[in-house]
């Protein structure tokens, strides 16, 4: 913050500069201090500033206006006192007034940094994104001292991630403290799903300068995606005690909180930012996305519809998310406004992956199977091309955890690990009644149902020490070096990393799918655990994979011939896991679950140590969050209709079928 008019006085000036230092520190001491000046020197308008930001900081934006405000008359001239008063009045929700003062500020100093962050948080707050775009690139441009930053953050915008890296390390190489290109290196890490490399570069960038408040931003977001959700937290909440009102640093905090499962704050946080920004597109998207999670269907339908007209150019992730539902149903109109935003090869690859399995959906539900089959494969290819899966390297890997994870490597480690059984695992494929186990697990009075923690990945990365500049992983031939003590802890670390997600029962459910690759760390760590594989139909389990949009991972789902190679891959292991550790592994049929209910469901709890209570069979009443594409289904008791519904899309499955090949297929007739 700038000093509105110099003090000559150097008692006046030393209080001065102790108030703007306690700012970031302490804003009630700074207000406090602000506040002392004034009783000595009331005309002191540097004090007057000081402490309008102080009230800013503090959560108080009324009060920050009302000091501000008359600064801001009396000096409309100055650049800074126009930003911060701009930045109260958006503190405030008064979102087009904000916009207003900040053009001034602007129009007074072009090259006025803060403002044009300001601005675009504004702009993109009040659903203009194009001219937020617009404000950041002026940022952007106006903070980095190398023009071919400019250039890699275009290419980045663009998609074009292997260019947008190459200019970005020519410019590191040059000036390795270049805090600008760090942050740009690690947001395209993050694209690419190189998180470690990313959260060290944000962690160097904010070494050097800690008031960078987009690196703390993308580090935020590096954290969470990698589930360190207590550390994203701490990091939101400084980036909300320089901005409390920030709607952006608000979304963020917002999806942290549901992800920990603390799901009544964040739709809180939702419910405020749309109070001063409701034109905020993506906080309607946000806020239907909690909505559902909690089984509040119709406002989540409203939440989403409002998304789609507030954006109707950038709306595919809320036509998805009103078909991820299973049970919404599209009108003609959507039909048709979907249609005409499918633009073939141009468009958003995200946003056109959304709208066409969306419409997919949409046509399906309408048995227009063969127009519908032609838009999955359409999101399907379009999102392969960004997310690719290599199955050759499925096979070595299934072929590695088969030959190091014998029967004698268990044999001569039993007993180790720790003893705990608090952990519940459901493994398999995605879409094969892991959420109907869950939900029916989670109606029983010792068991709380969380969600797909991936912890136990997180320790397998971990183990195998695998980087850009060492891509071999050690694991799982790593687990030969561990030794009984290491084995424990890495048990009790996993039961402390999850805890965040527990309440107070004694058993608790994981539903990670991807952790019957898994299984030999888990009965190394956690031998007491109980392990549950879902299993269905391999050609039903298989298509509902195909015609679903994960948000991120299980990238073998977008092509037919991958999604059989490794649902064939899957089964091999699993007869590995069987043969090596016999009886270890719970298995459920989906289809025998839907024939025979009651009997599935009581040999499911007699395998994890449970007492029946008849509240399992009513798990459809249970409430509780729900964070995955099945929970509006798992609201309603078990139904046959879908067992044989992929028979509709039979001629356009060869792919599939070939590649499960009659290994698999045998064991369940057609």
């Amino acid at each position: 913050m700038a000093t509105v008019i110099p003090q000559p006085d150097g008692d006046l000036q030393t209080a001065l500069q102790h108030a703007v230092a306690l700012l970031q520190q302490d804003p009630a001491m700074a207000a406090e201090q602000a506040r002392e000046i004034l009783k000595v020197y009331p005309q002191a308008e540097a004090a007057q500033q000081v402490l309008g930001t102080a009230c800013r900081l503090q959560g108080d934006p009324l009060q920050a206006i009302a000091t501000l405000e008359p600064l801001a008359t009396r000096h409309a001239s100055s650049p800074d006192v126009l930003h911060e008063f701009g930045l109260a009045l958006g503190a405030a929700g008064r979102g087009a007034e904000a916009i207003g003062v900040l053009d001034r500020a602007l129009r007074l100093d072009p090259e006025h940094r803060g403002a044009w962050r300001t601005l675009g948080d504004q702009l993109s707050a009040a659903g203009d994104d194009a001219a937020a775009e617009r404000a950041f690139e002026k940022h952007l441009a106006l903070s980095t001292r190398h023009p071919e930053m400019l250039e890699a953050a275009g290419c980045f915008s663009k998609g074009n991630l292997a260019k947008a890296e190459r200019l970005t390390r020519e410019v590191l190489k040059r000036d390795p403290l270049d805090i600008v290109a760090m942050r740009l290196l690690a947001s395209i890490g993050v694209k690419v799903g190189q998180l470690e490399e990313a959260q060290h570069l944000l962690e160097r960038c904010l070494e050097l300068a800690p008031g960078f408040h987009l690196a703390r931003h993308g580090y935020t977001v590096v954290l969470f995606r990698r589930h360190e959700l207590d550390a994203a937290l701490e990091q939101v909440d400084r980036l909300l005690r320089a901005e409390p009102a920030n709607p952006n640093y608000l979304i963020l905090k917002g999806t942290i909180l549901v992800r920990r499962g603390d799901h009544r704050p964040a739709l809180e946080i939702y419910e405020r930012i749309l109070g001063g920004y409701p034109r905020h597109a993506g906080a309607h998207l946000n806020y239907g996305h909690t909505l559902k999670t909690v089984g509040r269907l119709d406002e989540a339908i409203a939440a989403y519809r409002s998304s789609i007209e507030l954006s109707p150019a950038a709306s595919g992730e809320a036509y998805w998310s009103l078909a991820n539902l299973k049970t919404f149903r599209f009108t003609d109109e959507d039909i048709e406004r979907m249609r005409a935003q499918i633009v073939p090869e141009a468009g958003d690859p995200e946003d056109q992956a959304h709208l066409a399995f969306a419409l997919a959906k949409a046509l399906e539900d309408r048995a227009r199977y063969d127009e519908s089959f032609a838009f999955y494969k359409r999101g399907n290819d379009v999102r392969g091309k960004h997310h690719r899966w290599d199955a050759k390297v499925n096979v070595f890997n299934t072929a590695r955890q088969m030959k190091a994870l014998d029967r004698e490597f268990f044999a001569a480690r039993e007993g180790w690990g720790c003893q705990a059984a608090d952990p519940i695992f459901i493994v398999g494929l995605p879409r094969a009644g892991s959420t109907l186990l869950e939900q029916i697990l989670a109606s029983h009075s010792r068991v709380e149902g969380t969600a797909e923690l991936p912890d136990v990945i997180a320790i397998s990365r971990r183990l195998g020490e695998k980087s850009r500049k060492n891509p071999a992983s050690k694991y799982p031939e790593v687990l030969k070096t561990l030794t009984p003590e290491a084995a424990r802890d890495l048990g009790e670390g996993y039961l402390a990393s999850t805890r965040v997600q527990r309440g107070g029962k004694p058993f608790f459910i994981d539903k990670m799918p991807n952790n019957f690759q898994h299984i030999g760390l888990i009965h190394l760590i956690l031998p007491q655990a109980k392990i549950i594989d879902a299993r269905r139909h391999p050609m039903a389990g298989c298509f509902s994979c195909y015609k679903q949009l994960f948000a991120r991972g299980q990238n073998f789902t977008y092509d037919l011939d991958k999604l059989g190679r490794y649902y064939r891959d899957y089964v091999i292991l699993m007869d590995h896991w069987d043969a090596v550790l016999p009886g270890r592994v719970h298995r459920v049929q989906y289809e025998e679950m839907v024939e025979n209910t009651e009997a599935e469901i009581r040999r499911l709890l007699a395998y994890c140590g449970l007492e029946f209570e008849e509240q399992c069979l009513r798990f459809f009443e249970t409430e509780r969050a729900i964070r995955t594409p099945s929970a509006e289904q798992v609201r309603q008791p078990v139904y046959r209709e879908g067992l044989e519904h992929w028979r509709h899309f039979d001629k356009h499955l060869e792919p599939l079928q070939q590649a499960l090949g009659p290994a698999v297929l045998d064991r369940y007739p057609l």
